[in-house]
């Protein structure tokens, strides 16, 4: 029997699984964006319009069928990184283009897992201990970066919010659907604005109980630093410059 012929150029079967595989690492390479941003081809203006949504539909509420104003956009643009698990995508899985919403704090399943984020951050492989800390630091500081612009945000909302509020025994043929709708919205904006709050007060049990077991496991004098910065995220948060009023009449709390 004469010796297998092997596979030359013009191969249709070797052509085909070339193309392929060239094809399935085009579309893999196109479906994320560089170092975990979302991918330029997948934004647009109201991407992160589905947080109020979600967050009036977690308590039984309709949603507002008003357009977001540009504060309203910003104000869920913002959130967005803080209401995100911290370190939920590294560099390895930005390439699948991993976006996805959240639901609130208030119905998550299961229950919010503070040692979650600590355990990811000690069992990942990481070229010395040093940059453990350097990570805990860096997702703390971030958090710190974004306080500020969120709640300055927030306050803008709520003053517009309440003249909206103040405007709607004034203006004249106000149909049933646009007063519903305004409530709706504000009630959203109310919404987002606990949600983010209570996402900052997990995400600080998440740092502390991150540190404190990098401490045992691999003590260093980086987790003064840490522990530093994490008691400054506690502070903000815990005295925010601006709180949301109860949409039904309690506040929210975070299960777990």
């Amino acid at each position: 029997m004469a010796p297998a012929t092997p596979a030359g150029p013009g191969c249709p079967r070797l052509s085909s699984l070339v193309s392929v595989i060239l094809l399935s690492a085009t579309v893999a390479a196109c479906s994320g964006g560089d170092f975990g941003r979302v991918r330029q081809d997948a934004r647009n203006d109201d991407m992160h319009r589905w947080m109020g949504t979600e967050a009036t539909g977690s308590i039984g509420l309709q949603s507002s069928r008003f357009q977001l104003t540009d504060n309203e956009r910003l104000l869920r643009d913002l959130a967005y990184p803080l209401i995100e698990p911290p370190h939920s995508r590294p560099t390895w899985k930005s390439v699948f283009g991993d976006y996805k919403p959240f639901s609130p704090p208030w119905r998550q399943k299961p229950a919010f897992d503070r040692s979650a984020y600590g355990r990811q951050l000690i069992d990942e492989p990481h070229r010395s201990d040093a940059s453990r800390y350097a990570q805990l630091i860096d997702d703390v500081r971030d958090d710190l970066t974004r306080f500020d612009p969120f709640f300055n945000t927030a306050r803008q909302v709520f003053d517009l919010d309440s003249k909206r509020n103040a405007s709607l025994k004034f203006v004249s043929d106000l149909s049933p659907r646009e007063r519903a709708d305004a409530v709706a919205r504000m009630e959203e904006n109310a919404l987002v604005v606990q949600w983010v709050q209570q996402c900052l007060e997990q995400r600080i049990a998440s740092y502390r109980w991150a540190l404190e077991h990098l401490v045992v496991q691999a003590p260093d004098n980086m987790a003064a630093d840490a522990d530093r910065l994490i008691g400054q995220l506690a502070v903000l948060t815990a005295n925010p410059p601006v709180a949301a009023a109860p949409v039904i009449g309690r506040a929210l709390r975070t299960r777990g």
